[in-house]
């Protein structure tokens, strides 16, 4: 089974959200436009060393990463932090081209907002970065699910051409089979197949 995906709350006052901004003056821009948005449990970031580990440590809900005058070493360094960190994103910097915009939607930022610090904007940039990340979450996890049903179609075909094979069973016998077997011991047909290719493979 796959992880239910993580689902963000959009406008929830009790959000934690950590803001990650070297510059004084940025970041108390930013900070008063999410409390007067009335987002209250702000954490403010300002030292770059050991970023990821400070995320993992935090555990925000949302991401806000502000970036006066970046270059390509540290945008880059933060779409590996958008890439690593599964939460909504959304990144302000004072000047792009499209092949760095590019970059920030492969890597996962839900708003890359250029030139546009403004604190009347900051809640509808939330509400962007939440609604794209709770969209790219679903939508990767039935991908995931997609691609857990298709590996074990493919392992139970495998395991029934062994029981057909070394067992003289037809394909409707072998299933059975293993259905039965899954039925007994509580378990999914999937991880019934899984046991006899494991077994058959550890015989060779």
């Amino acid at each position: 089974m796959g992880v239910a995906p993580l689902i963000v709350r959009m406008s929830d006052p009790g959000l934690h959200i950590l803001l990650i901004d070297q510059n004084v003056t940025r970041a108390s821009v930013l900070e008063e436009g999410l409390k007067e948005a009335g987002f209250a449990n702000v954490t403010v970031v300002r030292d770059m060393q050991n970023l990821l580990r400070r995320i993992v440590d935090e555990d925000p809900d949302v991401i806000f990463i502000d970036i006066e005058n970046p270059n390509r070493d540290v945008l880059e360094q933060m779409f590996q932090v958008s890439r690593c960190v599964r939460r909504p994103v959304a990144m302000f910097v004072d000047h792009s081209d499209s092949d760095m915009i590019r970059a920030a939607v492969e890597a996962g930022v839900g708003a890359y907002i250029v030139d546009g610090l403004k604190k009347e904007r900051v809640k509808s940039i939330l509400d962007m970065a939440v609604s794209r990340f709770n969209a790219f979450s679903e939508l990767r996890e039935e991908l995931e699910r997609t691609r857990l049903a298709l590996s074990e179609r493919k392992l139970v075909e495998r395991a029934k051409g062994i029981l057909m094979r070394e067992k003289g069973l037809t394909e409707e016998a072998a299933y059975g089979v293993m259905r039965k077997a899954a039925m007994n011991e509580g378990k999914r047909v999937a991880e019934i197949a899984r046991a006899v290719v494991t077994a058959t493979e550890l015989l060779r």
